[in-house]
């Protein structure tokens, strides 16, 4: 989609979104329904879920120049990024990503990649994130001539479903609760607060901050549907479903040890996943509440946001979330 054209759209806002995975489907999916916005997929390759839905989408290597020309193509006003990489390659995209939009005429707003839980106490949990998300970070807060935040949301909840219901996919070595094997493995004490939500909700709060005049003077937006702890939420699954679930705990101290001794590996797959563990255990994953509740009256009053239980029952009711 040419942003010259006329016609409906052109009195549309075009949002961009970049490396579009299982989160930005949900984003994609409310765009496609909200008649403010024409949203354009930028990607390194065509895939089929955007051709059957007659998304628009732009082949790109990510580098500036490349994301600079679609941008301003497409005349798009913001970028949204879902690129999901645990190493060097977020840094030097998002480096690019950002570069487009100061350098581009008419895209003024960037939303980094991360869906995260409390980055302000906790920036380098999980270790990763403080390797790869926190530079971003770094450099946005020292920019002028763009407008950002970066949307945060604790665990998201489709991990509480079977994968058939989500466009998210199971985590089963990072999220304790294993529905397969209709087991938890419950890190710490199970007593650490948490906040979970779903997807969907992700999605329809990324559409309502497009459309805010302006996003927070402090640009770090939370969204969350329930906070709580693993063993309150292991004993809602056994009350909703009417059976145990088989519970392990793994100590803090094994955690915290296994981390340290693995520094350097943190590339590993293996070592990425217990230190998962350790933003479960230091409570990072909670969205801090007040500051959380202020802005959903804010930016996102008009938005209703679920609760595991409530979550669990949509998902008998309908065949995908």
């Amino acid at each position: 989609m040419d942003g010259s054209q006329s016609g409906q759209g052109a009195s549309r806002q075009v949002i961009a979104l970049a490396a579009v995975g299982c989160m930005g489907r949900y984003v994609c999916e409310e765009l496609l329904k909200d008649d403010r916005f024409d949203v354009v997929v930028i990607s390194r390759s065509k895939g089929e879920w955007f051709t059957s839905r007659n998304i628009p989408v732009y082949e790109s290597d990510y580098s500036l120049r490349s994301v600079l020309a679609i941008l301003d193509k497409t005349r798009a006003t913001t970028l949204i990024s879902f690129l999901n990489v645990n190493d060097d390659r977020y840094i030097s995209i998002h480096t690019a990503f950002i570069g487009a939009c100061l350098a581009s005429e008419t895209c003024k707003r960037v939303m980094p990649s991360e869906y995260c839980g409390n980055i302000e106490e906790f920036p380098d949990r999980p270790r990763f994130y403080g390797t790869t998300r926190e530079p971003i970070r770094k450099v946005l807060r020292g920019m002028q001539g763009l407008e950002w935040t970066l949307l945060e949301c604790g665990w998201f909840m489709d991990y509480f479903l079977k994968a058939e219901k989500s466009h998210m996919r199971p985590v089963p070595d990072e999220f304790p609760i294993d529905l397969d094997k209709w087991t938890a493995r419950i890190r710490g004490t199970g007593d650490e607060l948490q906040s979970w939500t779903i997807g969907r909700e992700v999605g329809k709060a990324a559409v309502e901050l497009c459309a805010a005049k302006k996003w927070v003077k402090d640009p770090v937006t939370y969204v969350v549907g329930q906070w709580g702890t693993f063993n309150e939420a292991v004993e809602i699954m056994e009350d909703f479903y009417g059976r145990p679930i088989e519970k392990t705990y793994t100590p803090e101290e094994e955690i915290r040890a296994y981390v340290e001794a693995n520094l350097d590996n943190m590339q590993e797959y293996a070592v990425q996943a217990v230190m998962c563990d350790e933003f479960s255990i230091d409570g990072a994953t909670a969205c801090p509440k007040e500051k959380t509740l202020e802005q959903r009256e804010k930016f996102f009053k008009d938005l209703h946001f679920s609760s595991i239980k409530e979550v669990l029952q949509k998902a008998e009711e309908v065949d995908f979330l």
